[in-house]
């Protein structure tokens, strides 16, 4: 079969997937009580087919092309050094912390040293703390913002500390102001978590572009997806050839896939006790992983990167929504607050209950009208079970951590949610709390 018959049976086969969208993925009527309100979920058009079946049909499977290009706009889109991409948000956290205890880096991380992180945070933010044998050191969060209170980073700095791993909860962007200067003036690494963060800013600037490394998730939770993946943004250039290191197998050779002799001396190394010759792509200058995503996963991601900008409006179109929504709810609870300097790309919307209401109360009454609910990740990371044994310090005494824990949640903001879904959560939240004065203001009466 010719080539130009090829093209022209793949523009066929393209031409249908176009086709097939419009018949199976039609968007459904909401039905109040009947339709599902997600939290979060895939949002995506006959683009991100095209493509996926457009990287099946070239079969290289392995990261490629798509890949290349979604690497290129990450790097642009942050103003980076580079963009590496990952099989997910827990492996770029995982990819993060590994650079910084490559022993090829100058003042790496050492099993020992301390990490200052949140209690309020998601697992895979903390797992490659203690995997890599650090000791996180756990501070208290913010009343309102949820994220990290940079008075308790700079309170709980002790001389074996040598770095901070912060996430941007929800999306609300932590006051790096105060975070740089900290780590400037203690010469600490900064890695900024935005696996729920991605086109949220700071002073005018993308959150991602200020830490040493900071990390990105692609779950279908969150700004744009992939299915599975995420990466790593790096900021300094000294990062660069450690971090590609580590994610390709721990590999010494910088070549692309396909590509052999970049260096132009293949058999002309010697490195540690290897005979001189040794093939560079089998020496290996790290203990390192395959952390890869598919090429048909980054082709799902270049089309969600073209629609990135009017996800982030529509996530904070929503945020709008729910917050002027609920405003005469002020008596019965926290809602969130925001840095001046920053604006967010919601995750969600948070909100914690005020004293004297029962959070398991509403989220039952949220989800017997079909509304999802979520905690805020792990709460108090520290009372998880999974923390038996880990070794620790905490500072503090993690009252807002632990309020965050027994009343937190967070709705839905993602660009899946119609203005008559919004509309239904906020007339049954407040139907909800309206209930809740009325039976109190029954029972003054009564006395």
């Amino acid at each position: 079969m010719s080539t130009i018959d090829a093209e022209s049976i793949k523009q066929e086969i393209l031409a249908k997937v176009r086709d097939y969208f419009k018949q199976a993925h039609e968007r459904k009527v909401f039905v109040p009580f009947q339709t599902k309100i997600p939290y979060a979920g895939r949002v995506f058009d006959a683009e991100e087919i095209v493509n996926l079946a457009d990287a099946a049909l070239e079969f290289w499977l392995t990261l490629g092309r798509f890949g290349q290009e979604l690497e290129r706009k990450l790097k642009t889109f942050f103003d980076a050094r580079d963009a590496l991409l990952v099989n997910s948000g827990s492996s770029a956290n995982l990819l993060a912390l590994g650079t910084l205890c490559s022993p090829h880096l100058d003042r790496h991380l050492k099993p020992g040293d301390e990490v200052i992180t949140p209690a309020v945070t998601f697992p895979t933010t903390l797992a490659p703390i203690v995997q890599h044998q650090l000791i996180p050191v756990f501070v208290d969060s913010e009343t309102g913002t949820y994220n990290v209170d940079p008075q308790q980073v700079a309170d709980a700095i002790s001389p074996s500390t040598r770095a901070i791993v912060v996430p941007h909860t929800l999306g609300n962007p932590c006051d790096l102001d105060a975070l740089i200067a900290l780590a400037k003036r203690h010469e600490l690494w900064l890695v900024e978590d935005c696996c729920d963060a991605l086109g949220s800013t700071f002073d005018g600037r993308h959150v991602g572009s200020f830490g040493d490394l900071a990390t990105l998730s692609c779950y279908p939770a969150h700004q744009m997806t992939m299915g599975e993946g995420g990466a790593v943004i790096v900021n300094r250039q000294r990062f660069i050839r450690l971090a590609r290191s580590i994610r390709d197998w721990g590999r010494d050779c910088w070549c692309a896939p396909g590509v052999s002799d970049t260096c132009g001396k293949r058999f002309g190394w010697q490195l540690g006790e290897l005979p001189l010759g040794y093939d560079h792509k089998y020496i290996y200058s790290h203990l390192g992983y395959n952390l890869r995503p598919t090429d048909l996963q980054a082709a799902v991601g270049c089309a969600q990167f073209e629609k990135l900008d009017r996800f982030i409006e529509q996530r904070r179109r929503n945020f709008r929504r729910l917050r002027e929504g609920l405003a005469i709810l002020e008596e019965f609870l926290i809602f969130p607050s925001v840095h001046p300097k920053a604006d967010p790309a919601w995750f969600g919307f948070p909100i914690t209950l005020r004293n004297g209401t029962q959070r398991s109360a509403l989220v039952q009454w949220l989800e017997a009208a079909k509304i999802e609910t979520r905690m805020i990740f792990a709460g108090n990371i520290l009372r998880q079970p999974a923390m038996a044994g880990v070794r620790h310090r905490v500072h503090g005494q993690l009252r807002v951590t632990d309020k965050v824990m027994t009343d937190g949640l967070f709705l839905g903001v993602y660009p899946g949610l119609s203005d008559a879904m919004i509309d239904f959560v906020v007339e049954r939240v407040t139907g909800f709390f309206q209930a809740s004065r009325v039976g109190r203001s029954a029972i003054v009466s009564a006395t």
